[in-house]
């Protein structure tokens, strides 16, 4: 919960240096998304990692990667390149190529999801996201990297009002979790949502 010290961090360590390197850029990305579902204003810190995508993100190539560039270009405010990266995913999934099944089975709803979140569009970031919660897996990543996906949906819950969705994804991350601060929060946030209705 201590966010200065994260941004300080993403400031030197992480992406002082403002990396052109894809593998930096993920990084980069998934930490400025984590912090954007949590209502932290990130100042212009997007615009680094967003300029720094624009040159290949509509390669298509890595779902994975596509991804994230969605992630910067809507932190960024930047939905036109957003959507530039989803129409390349459609040439993406009809090639003959295992990019091709990573984009159809994951990617491509993934970063449709990822812009519905940014349009606040809630209720279809749920309904992208929650079939692919068990097979995410097929877009590559470590499960560290793929928790954004569910930290993004359970956002999508409480923000969509969905409030028994919301409390059976805080319960399961609290359960899988106890000790997360994070995940008391959402525990928090899913039994006064449920008072609330």
């Amino acid at each position: 919960g201590d966010i200065d010290a994260v941004l300080r961090l993403f400031d030197t360590e992480i992406y002082g240096a403002k990396s052109g390197v894809v593998l930096d850029m993920v990084d980069a990305a998934a930490l400025l998304w984590r912090l954007h579902l949590r209502g932290v204003d990130v100042g212009d810190r997007w615009d680094a990692v967003a300029d720094n995508w624009s040159p290949i993100a509509t390669a298509a190539s890595y779902a994975f990667n596509d991804a994230h560039a969605v992630m910067a270009f809507v932190g960024a405010g930047r939905r036109n390149a957003a959507v530039a990266v989803i129409a390349a995913q459609k040439d993406a999934m009809a090639r003959d190529d295992d990019n091709a099944m990573f984009t159809r089975d994951v990617g491509h709803d993934v970063c449709r999801a990822v812009l519905a979140f940014g349009d606040g569009d809630y209720a279809t970031t749920v309904r992208l996201l929650r079939p692919i919660r068990s097979i995410a897996h097929r877009f590559g990543g470590s499960h560290a990297q793929r928790d954004v996906l569910d930290l993004t949906l359970i956002e999508a819950a409480f923000r969509s009002g969905n409030a028994a969705l919301a409390a059976a994804l805080a319960a399961e991350r609290l359960d899988t979790r106890p000790e997360s601060p994070l995940a008391r929060l959402f525990a928090r946030r899913a039994e006064t949502m449920q008072l609330a209705a």
